[in-house]
């Protein structure tokens, strides 16, 4: 396949920390809004999530999302961006920290309101294949079990159908917090 046929279901996230200056946190919030009105139309942008400090810490947490590395990069590259960056200078205190996340770094997101690096890929990797290992032989019986016989191709498609959204908006987000101590 070409870059452009699998990167069409490869999103991507940026976390963007920027500590902004004491007394500047109106002016910041201003320029942030401002940047988030405008980026509205961009090409692929899939929104934007912002974390505001709490005191006595300054820094602001954005995470912007993107439906491809090309639309994030045709974004890192543009005059909109780099006319924003120039604005918020007079706001912060020092370069932002960029950390760009895709894959299963989204599932692994650390519970809300913390600031926590991504766990090691290693603990990612034995979590899905314990959980993942465990859909598929459950979900696997629940089909099987069902009153009518389903084509292989159909029966994968669901079980992989439910498995993902299971994981997704179920399983991760709880296992994500129980095993926090040990994955962040």
């Amino acid at each position: 396949m070409a870059d452009g046929a699998t990167s069409q279901f490869d999103p991507v996230t940026v976390v963007v920390r920027r500590r902004v200056r004491p007394g500047q946190e109106a002016g910041y919030e201003h320029w942030l809004e401002t940047l988030l009105t405008e980026v509205q139309g961009f090409p692929g942008y899939l929104g934007t999530d912002v974390q505001k400090p709490r005191a006595p810490d300054r820094t602001y947490v954005s995470i912007f999302r993107f439906d491809t590395p090309e639309n994030l990069a045709r974004f890192e590259r543009s005059e909109l961006r780099r006319r924003h960056l120039i604005k918020v200078a007079p706001y912060i205190e020092g370069d932002a920290i960029w950390e760009r996340l895709s894959g299963l770094e989204i599932w692994f997101a650390p519970p809300p309101g913390t600031l926590a690096p991504q766990p090691v890929r290693w603990r990612m990797a034995l979590v899905l294949i314990v959980l993942v290992t465990a859909l598929v032989l459950l979900l696997g019986a629940a089909v099987s079990a069902l009153p009518v016989t389903l084509a292989d191709p159909l029966r994968v498609i669901v079980i992989v159908t439910a498995q993902v959204l299971l994981l997704t908006y179920l399983i991760m987000p709880r296992v994500t917090r129980w095993l926090a101590p040990w994955l962040f």
